[in-house]
């Protein structure tokens, strides 16, 4: 048997589910068994990414001991469609993120 950790974080909350499985069983098992896509109606195994420690995973994708699975959520908004938008308001990022106007 392995554990893992399949977490899913939301802005208000962040669920961590400790999930024991047999050696071999892939990445959608174990969300399956977390029991978080009943839990939030917003993930779609089908539909959804996942990552194993912050890299993009496949579903068919077999754990190792102690991996931690995350689901993640979509994104709001598109960063390509914000910098294109800054750069159209004559705003300028600098380094660590803050905007200046030039």
């Amino acid at each position: 048997m392995i554990q893992v950790e399949v977490t899913y974080a939301r802005p208000e909350r962040q669920d961590v589910i400790p999930v024991n499985l047999p050696v071999g069983a892939t990445l959608l098992q174990a969300v399956e068994k977390s029991g978080l896509p009943a839990k939030y109606p917003e993930i779609d195994p089908a539909k959804s990414k996942f990552g194993i420690y912050s890299k993009l995973a496949k579903p068919d994708t077999v754990l190792r001991d102690r991996d931690r699975v995350e689901i993640y959520r979509p994104l709001i908004a598109d960063p390509k469609e914000v910098r294109k938008q800054r750069a159209a308001e004559g705003k300028v990022m600098k380094k660590g993120g803050g905007a200046t106007e030039e």
